[in-house]
C-alpha cells in the first residue's frame, strides 16, 4: 500500500492560525479599523499587536468591552536604542545574551527608539493581549489609560517617571520613587549609570568593617573564630 502524502515540512511551511488569536484580530480591525493594525507577532503562544498612536484610546475600551479584557497586568514602556559602552565596558560585554550594539525591534516591530505597551488578560474568557505603539522620541506622549483600567494609574507614573513618557488625560502624573527634584529618567538607555563610570562592571566588592564595630574588636573576633 502506498505511502499517504505528507506535507512539506520547511522554511516555507506555516504554523496553523490561532483561532482565539484571528478572533482577537477581527474584533480590533472591525472596532479600530484596519489601518489602525500595524504589525501582529505571536511569541510563544501571547499575541503582541502593534496600533497607531491615535487608536490607543479606544483600544482600551475595545479590550474591556469587547474582548472581556477586565484585568489589565501592566503598562510600560520600551527604549530600543542601545546602551552606551563606557570605561572598561567598551572593550567587552561578558553578559548573556550580549547586549546590541545597534538598534534593533523585538516583535511586531517598531517605527524609531520609544514605544508604549500593556497586557491585558480576560478572567472568564482566559484571553490575554499584548498592545504596543509608537511614541514619538523628541515630546513621547500617548492617551492615558487610567478612565478605562482605573489600575493604569501607577503603571502610568512609573513610565512617566522612568522613561520621560508622558500619559495625557492622567488625573495626576506625580514621581513614585524618586524625588520631585531628580533630573533625567533611569530606564531611558542613555541615563548614565554612575556606578559603571567610578569602576568597571561588575565592580570590585570592598570589604568594609560592620557599622558602630571598632576594628580592634572585629579582628579580635575574627581571631577567636579562626582559633
Amino acid at each position: 500500500m502506498p505511502d499517504e502524502p505528507t506535507a512539506a515540512i520547511g522554511e516555507d511551511a506555516l504554523p496553523e492560525p490561532n483561532p482565539e488569536h484571528e478572533e482577537t484580530l477581527a474584533i480590533l480591525r472591525d472596532s479600530l479599523g484596519a489601518d489602525a493594525i500595524l504589525d501582529q507577532a505571536e511569541v510563544f503562544g501571547n499575541l503582541i499587536v502593534r496600533i497607531t498612536l491615535a487608536s490607543w484610546a479606544r483600544a482600551a475600551e475595545v479590550a474591556r468591552d469587547q474582548l472581556h479584557c477586565d484585568y489589565l497586568s501592566f503598562i510600560s514602556g520600551i527604549d530600543w536604542q542601545p546602551a552606551p559602552r563606557e570605561g572598561d565596558d567598551a572593550g567587552g560585554d561578558t553578559s548573556s545574551p550580549v547586549q546590541p550594539t545597534e538598534t534593533t525591534y523585538g516583535a511586531a516591530g517598531s517605527a524609531g527608539r520609544f514605544q508604549v505597551f500593556a497586557h491585558v488578560q480576560s478572567t472568564s474568557d482566559h484571553r490575554a493581549l499584548t498592545l504596543k505603539t509608537d511614541v514619538d522620541e523628541a515630546s513621547p506622549s500617548v492617551a492615558s489609560w487610567v478612565a478605562v483600567y482605573p489600575g493604569a494609574d501607577w503603571h502610568e507614573r512609573e513610565c512617566w517617571e522612568m522613561f520621560g513618557i508622558t500619559f495625557d488625560g492622567h488625573p495626576a502624573l506625580r514621581h513614585l520613587y524618586l524625588p520631585s527634584a531628580f533630573e533625567g529618567h533611569p530606564l531611558r538607555k542613555d541615563f548614565p549609570l554612575l556606578a559603571r563610570v567610578v569602576k568597571p562592571w561588575p565592580g570590585l566588592v570592598d570589604v568594609e568593617a560592620m557599622p558602630d564595630v571598632p576594628e580592634t574588636a572585629e579582628a579580635a573576633t575574627s581571631g577567636e573564630a579562626s582559633a
